[in-house]
């Protein structure tokens, strides 16, 4: 038996979303193997396209191939930004399909994580205990997420940045790469913290900061 799972998105993220469940297969990390059918994307550079064809897995067309999907088909979101992961994933909600769950093997998870569908935690990501992540996250490479914070639907936390204890991180978030969320910080729905920056007080809504401290 195996899961068949479908990944939206032929570009990097999402190629590297594949070998996540590559990973996850051998080394048997699931009593059932995941077979991903193909990539499904909208518009696919050419670069792209020849990227997924040399991992030897068949484009299958547009986003819209899924409403034909076979049944029991799940779908993986390999888009790295979250605002355009929102979009395509509210889009794809209506097609009735359900979202699929990934953990690299060379990632921690802490114990009472409780998460939403669609979750892709990539190698060496650290997550502790009592974290609550919403649907559709994605915590990047050497990403750490702190004891009680909460991230919402389609929150991104970018390459080794930090996210403390007790923060809260509201829906479609970006946090960038290498930057640091203190603790107890809330960061607003659509806000991006720019890479290296140091959040050391609250993130309004849809805002971008950067620096250190964050502004």
């Amino acid at each position: 038996m195996s899961t068949d799972v479908v990944i939206v998105g032929c570009s990097g993220h999402g190629r590297e979303v594949y070998s996540i469940v590559q990973a996850v297969n051998e080394t048997g990390a699931r009593q059932e193997a995941v077979r991903v059918l193909g990539f499904v994307d909208d518009a696919p550079s050419e670069r792209n396209l020849k990227l997924v064809q040399r991992l030897d897995v068949a484009y299958l067309g547009r986003v819209d191939w899924l409403r034909t999907a076979p049944a029991g088909t799940h779908v993986l979101l390999g888009l790295g930004h979250p605002g355009v992961r929102q979009r395509l994933g509210r889009r794809i909600d209506g097609y009735g399909l359900p979202a699929f769950s990934v953990v690299h093997p060379d990632a921690t998870v802490g114990r009472d994580l409780v998460h939403g569908e669609g979750l892709v935690v990539f190698p060496g990501a650290r997550v502790t205990t009592n974290v609550t992540l919403g649907r559709h996250v994605h915590l990047n490479q050497n990403a750490t997420v702190g004891h009680d914070s909460v991230l919402e639907d389609y929150v991104s936390v970018n390459p080794s940045a930090a996210v403390s204890g007790d923060c809260h991180l509201a829906e479609a978030v970006l946090i960038g790469t290498c930057a640091a969320v203190l603790q107890g910080r809330r960061v607003g729905p659509g806000a991006t913290v720019g890479a290296s920056a140091c959040v050391v007080r609250d993130v309004p809504d849809g805002t971008v900061v950067k620096g250190v401290p964050a502004r």
